[in-house]
């Protein structure tokens, strides 16, 4: 099993999503532990002297101006992870949770959170035995952080509430605790607060969010050149010098996957009369430009989310000095942002898709296939409901595209006067990253279906490969109408698995 080390200068997003989808275990690094105790020494210190200190010695947000002394300062602690635990609705995914918790435990190992060793070593624990807390759809605001998901995953650590072992059954968390071992924390002056104040669950989704869009954005390459030489399109577009002139780093990936699985076709440039296109549709001739701008917008989030990832989010900070300093370094805006404009590309590149595989459906504009790709067009309806569903998808990305980072809510009697609504856009991001995985699946299934009826003209090595490996996925062919939902589920998974990427890549090796 992979070991993840955190230490004090942050964690990378292949760590991220070792811990959150492949259970790889997390060790507390010498110097990680090192700072932890320096800084809870400051806090101690702090918490001795008789001025008050946010976070240590008052209450939080809106009753920040009450002193709270000594003895009811381990009952403020409880009292804010207890009161905060408010969230409602469905249970988020279970590798949400834990890139949530791993992402609180990177920042609490920075030594600016002033949290005891022991509780991070716990922290550690709870992810390594499997144990995951129930965090509910609805209760961030994004500001100040995921107050409310965090402090379920704070609530487990207490031993109360409820959590998921590693056997997916749901049971008390003090149950699964004793379990495996495990003491609940009894948090002292400051940890509570620290346990919730942070960008994680808006993270943690960003950085999964890029891993599946990275794969996405090659399988839209590939499913674009394949509808290309469905259509007997012409590969001249993507002439490394045309791209050249526009000098879109994105744009140019995009243009050269295209040509790499079209290499070798005999089915691009072919007409079927005498009088053959001057230029291919924007959905085809364009596909470059609007996949490039997407992976630079991509580009741009895998910047943020490194930044993010090296960060130490929590209010207040203790820095190297000796000082406890308020900050606002919790407001989620520039990971809201990117998170809303994943979406907006997400949508742009489910809106082309969807344009092309209406094309191969429409006897008009398909250069000679059959109406909707049947094989007994009137008595077989062949893939036009697919389309349906494909464009019920995209008109849902559209939806999904309207910014959540431009709404705010004040919260806190107006102390929190502005939020990030960042959780929000980390949650319908993932629908849509769900939805374009489908929508790339159609594309996929329309065309490989199209080249195929393509009879007497031979397609690229790569199509081949790419319609090889979808057919012995359990995705059929041509043929007369059957039941078409089986067919789409296994389109989906195979692309969502990357096998689709794959396949092509054993024949023009890596995609950009």
């Amino acid at each position: 099993m992979q070991t993840v080390v955190l230490g004090t200068t942050g964690t990378t997003a292949e760590d991220v999503v070792a811990v959150a989808r492949h259970n790889a275990r997390v060790e507390l690094g010498e110097d990680a532990v090192t700072a932890l105790a320096a800084a809870r020494e400051i806090v101690d210190a702090l918490a001795a002297k008789p001025d008050p200190v946010y976070g240590v010695s008052t209450g939080f947000g809106a009753l920040a101006t009450r002193h709270i002394g000594p003895d009811l300062r381990a009952q403020l602690q409880r009292n804010i992870v207890r009161s905060h635990a408010a969230g409602m609705g469905p249970r988020v995914e279970r590798e949400v949770v834990r890139a949530l918790m791993f992402l609180r435990l990177k920042t609490v190992c920075s030594g600016h959170t002033g949290v005891r060793p022991e509780v991070a070593q716990t922290m550690a624990d709870i992810l390594n035995a499997g144990i995951t807390p129930v965090v509910h759809e609805y209760g961030s605001l994004g500001c100040s952080g995921d107050l409310a998901p965090l402090s379920h995953c704070a609530l487990t650590l207490m031993g109360e509430g409820e959590a998921e072992g590693p056997d997916g059954e749901l049971k008390p968390a003090g149950e699964l605790l004793a379990a495996h071992g495990i003491a609940p924390v009894e948090l002292r002056e400051k940890e509570g607060l620290a346990l919730l104040n942070g960008t994680d669950g808006m993270l943690g989704m960003l950085v999964m969010a890029l891993a599946d869009l990275d794969t996405l954005y090659k399988s839209a390459d590939v499913t674009a050149a394949l509808s290309l030489e469905a259509l007997l399109g012409t590969d001249k577009v993507l002439a490394p010098e045309l791209h050249a002139i526009r000098p879109h780093p994105g744009q140019s990936a995009s243009a050269a996957n295209m040509l790499a699985v079209l290499a070798g076709s005999g089915l691009t440039g072919h007409h079927q009369d005498d009088a053959p296109r001057v230029q291919d549709a924007y959905s085809v001739r364009c596909a470059p430009q609007v996949a490039g701008a997407g992976r630079d917008t991509l580009a741009h989030a895998r910047t943020v989310a490194e930044r993010e990832l090296a960060s130490a989010v929590d209010n207040p900070v203790v820095l190297p000095d000796g000082r406890v300093e308020s900050n606002g370094n919790f407001h989620g805006a520039p990971v809201a942002y990117v998170l809303d404009f994943l979406a907006i590309a997400a949508a742009d590149l489910g809106s082309i898709a969807e344009r092309r595989t209406d094309r191969l459906l429409d006897k008009n504009r398909s250069h000679g296939l059959p109406p909707f790709l049947a094989d007994d067009a009137g008595v077989d309806s062949g893939l036009m409901i697919a389309q349906y569903t494909q464009a019920a998808l995209v008109s849902e990305m559209k939806r999904l595209a309207v910014p959540a980072s431009a709404d705010s809510i004040p919260s806190s009697a107006m102390q929190e006067d502005h939020v990030s609504m960042g959780w929000s856009a980390a949650r319908k991001l993932r629908t849509a990253v769900g939805n374009l995985n489908r929508i790339i699946a159609v594309e996929l299934y329309a065309a490989t279906r199209a080249i195929e009826l393509r009879t007497g003209l031979t397609p690229a090595p790569a199509s081949r490969a790419a319609i090889e490996a979808v057919r012995k996925a359990g995705v059929e062919g041509p043929g007369p109408d059957r039941y078409l939902a089986p067919d789409l589920a296994a389109a989906d998974t195979f692309v969502r698995e990357g096998r689709l990427v794959a396949a092509v890549e054993q024949v023009t090796g890596p995609l950009a």
